[in-house]
């Protein structure tokens, strides 16, 4: 029993409840662009196999990178081989979502399998030998949303059966584009173990004020692509959908300007924070209208999850994220230190 427990254990750990919601959430977006939001057969299928899907990168991912996580996630109880776990362990969660992606993926057709496998393909190459992408700078930073966001959401808008539209690449342009913004921002956090073994990300390569810029420029672009994509949008979501990338640039010009590992952390949790409220924002929209809500109630969800959503960012902005357990005293700014 003790082992079966450590091993449901490990498969959260390793499916990263964040990430579920995030590739859950592309995956939803996907469905709700035909309409197929409500259809609790396709969106289970679908969640099935983006988290099988999710297993298999993580695993790929943690044990690629696993030199560098000793370093930048020593004792992190979120990174097993870094605490001390076995890579055969991984292995095991690795096939187990590998089968029931592909089980999934099947049951819905030979697009999604299609996808699936391209993905599977891609994030292999992203993370092993020979190809190794991950060590190539900027197109790791290209290749990696390419995953993230493109198959969860072509996952859910295929799921359905309906072909392509226009409309639908533009949207996933728009996603993509932004999300290649805020993984920009996920080196901060890992830069000193980078820098150390020679990983050369876009912003040990560029720095943090182009890293800043760059990100800016792309999550306004995608924002701006979401919006011409999305089918019937309001003044409200348009409205939430500026006030919340005004936001994000003006954290990004704050975040150009520290020097502290604890504001980098703060500040790049408010602005995934804002990012995923906007993620929200757009799933609730191309989900209300099909099943029947009336234009004020579909403003007054869009309101209160917008301020939802800033409600969250502010409140990190003041008190700093969570920490549970010790954080090791390299990794604090001078003052904590001294303190």
């Amino acid at each position: 029993m003790s082992d079966l427990v450590a091993r449901v254990r490990l498969v959260v750990l390793m499916a990263r409840p964040a990430l579920v919601l995030l590739l859950g959430s592309y995956a939803a977006i996907g469905l709700a662009q035909h309409g197929n939001a409500g259809r609790l057969w396709l969106l289970f299928a679908s969640l099935v196999v983006v988290v099988g899907y999710l297993l298999v990168s993580v695993v790929l991912n943690d044990l690629a990178d696993a030199e560098v996580d000793r370093i930048n996630l020593a004792g992190d109880p979120r990174r097993p081989l870094a605490s001390g776990s076995a890579p055969r362990d991984l292995v095991v969660v690795a096939v187990t979502g590998a089968v029931l992606a592909v089980g999934f993926a099947a049951a819905l057709g030979w697009p999604v399998l299609l996808v699936l496998v391209v993905g599977l393909a891609v994030g292999a190459a992203y993370s092993l030998p020979p190809l190794r992408l991950s060590k190539r700078g900027a197109l790791a930073s290209l290749v990696l949303p390419l995953n993230v966001v493109g198959v969860p959401y072509l996952v859910g808008l295929l799921a359905g059966g309906e072909a392509v539209r226009p409309a639908d690449l533009m949207l996933l342009g728009g996603l993509y584009s932004a999300v290649i913004g805020r993984l920009l921002l996920k080196d901060f956090r890992d830069v000193r173990g980078d820098a150390l073994l020679g990983k050369r990300t876009f912003l040990v390569r560029y720095g943090r004020v182009v890293t800043c810029r760059v990100s800016a420029v792309l999550c306004v672009v995608g924002g701006g692509l979401l919006l011409a994509a999305v089918p019937d949008r309001t003044l409200t979501l348009v409205a939430v959908y500026v006030v919340g990338l005004v936001a994000v640039v003006a954290l990004l010009v704050r975040l150009s300007r520290v020097s502290s590992p604890r504001e980098d952390t703060v500040l790049v949790g408010a602005i995934t924070v804002l990012g995923r409220g906007m993620l929200v924002t757009l799933l609730a929209h191309l989900s209300m209208r099909p099943m029947g809500w009336t234009v004020w109630q579909q403003a007054a969800t869009l309101i209160a999850l917008g301020l939802l959503t800033g409600g969250l960012a502010s409140d990190l902005l003041r008190h700093g994220p969570q920490v549970r357990g010790r954080v090791p005293a390299e990794r604090l700014p001078a003052s904590d230190v001294l303190s």
